[in-house]
């Protein structure tokens, strides 16, 4: 039996807030920064989405049905494709329609609902399903939570809602001596398989790519089907933003030119398949469970999710934010419910970390402020401004 390379790619970005100052509080309650969200697409789209998503198209005529990518893309990013990029949602859609293409279902906001409230995390994953079927035309059939954050209670509502495969990360620490390169599954629903990302041979394109003082830089297509083949077990998944094309490793570095030979190289060896996450947990059948009492996610050297919640700074955002939840179900107000959903993305929590030290460069370099202290004050304007305006709803309410 072939061993299987399951690529997969992130998209998301994020809806940046402005400037939100304390004096705007109850005066202006337009929290996001447009013409930041409006720039950086632009520079995205033209760096790394459509040249990349024509190098995939094009792959996939070369090589048809012998050649697959998994994409799962937020719901965050779509809206800002609607508004500011149509040609990418129309260039994703000439890949879905190839058929060699699997979307995934996700939280539509890029949240962190699945740590705070199953309710608010189902309803996410619905609005998150429809809009790939309305984009794209396809039903995602696999999940992965956002920034693969999992755990076995995690596991056990993402089967509930319906998936019977989940992308998570291969931690060290809850693997121990097995391999990331299996199917595992859920120890409360064994009908959930695991895939775990590879996260050696996935940073290795990543991160390491264009690092001149790596030891094995320059990388080629050559170098990585050696190490593709001597990794153990039926299935290596390779599991990354899709940013790394263009935008972190730059076109200059030769990234678009590796993945464009990456392929040939693999498939003229005969050992291997490309594939996607559901077809690789139909033809791979798990060799155990894998246990996850506490959440892990692929951030960071712990692996846990102490990007978002590891100070208390953004533990106060985060059970502030949560908190009006309850308000919020007594109101049908679409509004205010796409409020909430913004200000649920994640990466207004990590802009708050204070990791300084082996993960501080990473956390630096997605973060447009100073400080965490200032991303907090600024998140945390808006949202006494998003609470104001709620208490006021719930106080007209049935008047």
């Amino acid at each position: 039996m072939k061993k299987s390379i399951c690529l997969y790619f992130q998209v998301h970005q994020p809806t940046r807030l402005r400037l939100y100052r304390f004096f705007d509080i109850g005066k202006d309650s337009h929290y996001y920064d447009d013409f930041t969200d409006r720039t950086i697409l632009h520079r995205i789209a033209d760096k790394c989405y459509l040249p990349m998503n024509q190098l995939l198209l094009d792959l996939i005529k070369q090589y048809g049905k012998d050649f697959k990518v998994t994409f799962s893309i937020t719901g965050s990013a779509l809206e800002q494709f609607d508004r500011y990029e149509p040609e990418v949602v129309r260039s994703f859609k000439e890949l879905a329609d190839t058929g060699q293409v699997e979307f995934l279902a996700e939280t539509y906001y890029h949240s962190l609902a699945s740590l705070a409230n199953e309710g608010e995390f189902k309803h996410q994953v619905e609005k998150h399903v429809k809009a790939i079927e309305d984009h794209f035309g396809v039903t995602p059939k696999a999940f992965r939570n956002t920034e693969l954050i999992y755990s076995d209670n995690i596991g056990k509502q993402v089967y509930g809602l319906g998936f019977k495969t989940m992308l998570t990360e291969g931690a060290r620490h809850i693997l121990g001596w097995k391999s990331p390169d299996y199917v595992y599954s859920n120890p409360i629903q064994s009908g959930l398989k695991l895939l775990l990302r590879n996260y050696q041979l996935s940073d290795d394109i990543a991160f390491r790519f264009s690092d001149k003082g790596w030891k094995d830089w320059p990388l080629t297509a050559d170098k990585f089907l050696t190490w593709l083949k001597s990794a153990e077990g039926d299935v290596v998944n390779l599991f990354m933003d899709y940013e790394t094309f263009g935008e972190h490793q730059k076109e200059a570095s030769g990234i678009f030119d590796f993945m464009r030979a990456l392929p040939g190289v693999v498939l003229a060896d005969g050992s291997l398949e490309f594939t996607t996450p559901t077809l690789a947990t139909r033809k791979h059948k798990s060799v155990g469970e894998i246990e996850v009492p506490d959440p892990i996610s692929w951030a960071d050297e712990e692996r846990d999710v102490t990007a978002w919640l590891g100070n208390e700074l953004q533990q106060d955002a985060f059970n502030k934010l949560y908190e009006q939840s309850e308000k919020l179900a007594l109101l049908n107000n679409a509004v205010l419910w796409e409020d909430f959903g913004h200000l649920q993305e994640s990466d207004h929590l990590y802009y708050m970390s204070t990791k300084f030290f082996s993960d501080g460069e990473v956390h630096s370099y997605f973060n447009p402020y100073n400080t965490p202290y200032e991303a907090f004050i600024n998140y945390m304007n808006a949202l006494s401004d998003f609470i104001i305006r709620i208490d006021d709803a719930v106080a007209t309410f049935g008047r």
